[in-house]
């Protein structure tokens, strides 16, 4: 498979006070096309700032970032911006949404700001509208922002995320403000994307949610202690077996 991500002696290092704060010290790791993987570990563990620094939003203090081939270290403000905005899309457990706008406009603004698909506003809209009756959500698509429960809110952010096709999503503790049944909708949606082949980064901590993918990296400290693989998630998989599983191999690792 082709590497969407490959991270080599990542360092990210802060200056509070004068004093160094090394945050990620010499992270490696690779993310293949198709895989979805979830970032674990204690609070302060490096975990958000290891997804902003590899996609781009965050910079780097050392180490090389490659995405799609793409040194994200060498690229311009302007290279960097058409690049999160053409192939990343972005999941965050605050639902970043403009309360100006409906839920649907929300969905294809990214769109209308891209020039990587070339169609009319009509087109836009129809697409939005389709990625919005796939997640069972199209009946809020004039609704405000803040006239839809967190879990279609939610939702709609993955839309948002998919409207301009990405190579990747990276997701920011995508179910931590949701309610369980409402965690459970958002992370079959995600699995439904990732085996329709879009890779997925995600930060959790909630071993529910790692369960449903491919591979855990266990962070502690800024570095990386661990790796779990597990099989492809599908709905014939028993889930309490792998959340067993899975549990029992982050207590080892010192959860």
């Amino acid at each position: 498979m082709n590497e969407v991500l490959e991270v080599k002696d990542l360092c990210k290092t802060y200056i509070i006070n004068k004093r160094q704060n090394n945050v990620l010290k010499n992270v490696n790791f690779s993310i293949s096309e198709g895989e979805m993987v979830a970032v674990m570990g204690p609070s302060g563990s490096g975990k958000s700032t290891l997804l902003y620094t590899v996609s781009g939003m965050d910079s780097l203090t050392a180490g090389r970032v490659e995405f799609c081939g793409r040194t994200i270290q060498d690229l311009n403000a302007k290279e960097l911006a058409d690049l999160r905005l053409n192939e990343m899309g972005f999941i965050f457990q605050q639902m970043y949404m403009l309360k100006n706008l409906t839920v649907l406009d929300n969905i294809i603004l990214p769109a209308c700001q891209s020039d990587k698909i070339q169609e009319s506003r009509k087109e836009t809209l129809q697409r939005g509208q389709d990625l919005m009756r796939k997640l069972d959500i199209i009946d809020i698509a004039d609704n405000d922002i803040n006239e839809v429960s967190g879990g279609q809110l939610q939702r709609a952010c993955i839309c948002r995320s998919m409207i301009n096709k990405p190579k990747m999503i990276f997701a920011d503790e995508p179910t931590g403000a949701l309610n369980r049944a409402a965690s459970d909708e958002v992370m079959e949606e995600l699995t439904k994307i990732n085996a329709e082949g879009t890779t997925i980064l995600l930060v959790t901590h909630d071993v529910k949610v790692a369960a449903k993918c491919s591979r855990v990296l266990y962070i502690v400290d800024g570095n990386i202690k661990g790796e779990y693989n597990l099989e492809p998630y599908t709905a014939a998989v028993r889930l309490r077996e792998r959340e067993r599983q899975l549990n029992n191999w982050l207590l080892e690792m010192g959860w």
